[in-house]
């Protein structure tokens, strides 16, 4: 018992005459900046290029984080893509994203990572099975990568990229591609459509463009 509650109690029970809290209030929480760290351009390009493309797990790889940091799909969205969930539309091939809420989306596939994508399902053999799961564990069960394995799987090419930052997750990617999207003036509104956002507020937090360092008066003075 803290806090306003504890001071209540007690004047109830008459061991206090007044409240020494009253009129009193918390302390608001800034909630006007996601709290989930994104990463620079650097290291979100070393961490694009950590995984080796030789192998059949790094093409895999390579393919996931281009989805994640280019589209910024949720890791759970990742997991449940199929193959047929890249498609045509209008003649431009597009990631079909199903989001939560049963909502789904249609996002615009960026030519790299179709092409990661096409490599590493040619190598991986299921290209031409629709009902595939689209990120398959690595061990030849068809299985559908784990919401924990891109999580060990993230982390691990961020230690190999020297990525050190406090809080750093899956959903930093998103983070990332939110805030990069924004910082090269995407519209708010498109970028809400983008991630699947069912309220624009939650989108607004990844705009980080009044407190970009390169902003800061610090930058403005001349000696």
């Amino acid at each position: 018992m803290t806090g306003g509650t504890g001071a209540a109690y007690l004047c109830e029970r008459n061991a206090v005459d007044f409240s020494p809290v009253k009129g009193a209030k918390r302390p608001e929480v800034d909630s006007h900046e996601s709290k989930t760290p994104a990463l620079g351009d650097h290291q979100a390009r070393a961490l694009l290029d950590a995984p080796d493309p030789t192998t059949l797990k790094g093409q895999r790889d390579r393919a996931m984080l281009a989805v994640l940091l280019y589209h910024g799909l949720r890791r759970e969205e990742l997991c449940l893509l199929k193959v047929r969930d890249i498609h045509d539309r209008r003649g431009v091939p597009h990631l079909r994203v199903h989001g939560k809420g049963g909502r789904t989306r249609y996002v615009p596939l960026r030519p790299t990572s179709a092409e990661r994508l096409h490599t590493y399902m040619e190598a991986a053999g299921h290209a031409i099975t629709p009902d595939a799961a689209l990120f398959q564990q690595i061990r030849k069960t068809g299985n559908a990568i784990t919401a924990d394995g891109v999580y060990k799987c993230v982390l691990a090419y961020a230690a190999q990229a020297r990525i050190s930052v406090e809080g750093f997750g899956v959903h930093s990617l998103r983070a990332t591609a939110a805030t990069n999207a924004l910082d090269h003036e995407a519209d708010v509104a498109k970028v809400q459509e983008w991630l699947g956002h069912a309220n624009i507020a939650t989108t607004r937090i990844y705009d980080r463009r009044r407190s970009r360092p390169e902003d800061s008066p610090t930058f403005k003075v001349a000696y």
